[in-house]
């Protein structure tokens, strides 16, 4: 039987046809640009969108910028989750920029290494270790680098190069082989200055750090192991070792932003972010270390220098500067460290 229309049902299939159906929900994602971009997008938020519907905007950046930015937009603010380094995600706790989270609500964070529970706001998703990198083509013939102390070697002079952004690796390994630690990292000034004369370069990003030792210039490197095995991957014959010291950990960490109207959205990628199948996937694309014990990765990445997959190799095989001391140091230490070492 035929139906006739009734004027007002009429009038909502017409406004059904002009309309377009809902919008999907977005959430709004701050990191930094390029390949760390595209890993989250590939391995999070490609599994965040496929079981909630929603849509993944990002807003990218510099570590500090976005940190300054945040600072600037604190009431209202312009994302909802933000990825940062463990350190400077304690800058971001203490200026009450980050919610404190319901693990109720991630369940997978139930999994994770202690290294990755860095503060009740900020949780880890992925680690790395600043380590020595060399090319042993260029490298003095026959040296190898079982301990940090053969940085310091003479036959290095005018060769090495480190990051200009974030000289606590170095001064913490230097702390170190001076008796001290992170804490007294005074008492390793002098070590480090008598390192001068090794220094060629400092860079100032990954490609920089790439340009820096696929030409030679710089044949050894305190290098990102992530960015190491990248240069691998683009046939740069780059060696990739662990001082017995362990490397200097860092992690990369997720939180959700203070006034964020979409923290339920935000907790489930939080979740996702540490589900153990996504973490393998973060391992393969990136070689960086799973932060949740229950990841299964493949076995050739596993065994990579500086990639981690059990707790031990977590306590053994790093080491790690207390985030929050790192924090509060921060600015004091590339103070020094432009003051004292790059100036020339």
């Amino acid at each position: 039987m035929i139906r006739l229309l009734t004027p007002l049902f009429a009038a909502s299939v017409l406004v059904a046809s002009i309309i377009p159906g809902q919008a999907a929900e977005k959430l709004v994602v701050s990191t930094w640009g390029g390949s760390f971009r595209d890993l989250i997008d590939e391995a999070i938020a490609s599994k965040f969108k496929a079981e909630t519907g929603a849509e993944v905007e990002y807003i990218t950046g510099g570590t500090i910028d976005r940190l300054n930015k945040a600072k600037l937009a604190k009431d209202a603010p312009e994302s909802d989750v933000t990825f940062t380094t463990a350190h400077v995600g304690w800058l971001y706790v203490n200026d009450g920029l980050f919610e404190t989270l319901d693990l109720a609500k991630i369940p997978n964070a139930k999994n994770l290494v202690e290294q990755a529970k860095v503060s009740p706001a900020h949780l880890g998703t992925w680690g790395y270790v600043y380590t020595i990198g060399y090319r042993a083509d260029l490298a003095p013939k026959g040296m190898t680098f079982g301990s940090w102390a053969d940085l310091w070697d003479p036959k290095l002079k005018n060769s090495l190069a480190a990051p200009d952004f974030d000289p606590s690796h170095i001064i913490a390994v230097s702390a170190l082989l001076a008796g001290g630690d992170p804490a007294t990292w005074e008492k390793g000034q002098a070590k480090l200055e008598a390192l001068k004369p090794n220094f060629r370069a400092f860079y100032t990003n990954d490609a920089n750090s790439q340009q820096l030792i696929a030409t030679g210039e710089t044949p050894v490197q305190v290098v990102l192991t992530m960015n190491a095995y990248y240069m691998k991957g683009q046939d740069v014959p780059i060696t990739v070792v662990i001082p017995k010291e362990g490397g200097v950990l860092g992690i990369d960490t997720v939180a959700i932003n203070k006034g964020s109207k979409k923290a339920e959205l935000a907790y489930k990628f939080i979740n996702i972010a540490l589900d153990p199948e996504v973490q393998a996937k973060i391992a393969e694309l990136k070689k960086g270390s799973p932060t949740v014990t229950n990841a299964k990765v493949d076995p050739e990445i596993a065994k990579l220098p500086g990639v981690f997959t059990t707790a031990e190799q977590w306590k053994t095989q790093a080491i790690n500067i207390d985030p929050k001391l790192r924090a509060e140091k921060t600015a004091l230490w590339r103070k020094w460290f432009a003051e004292n070492i790059m100036a020339r």
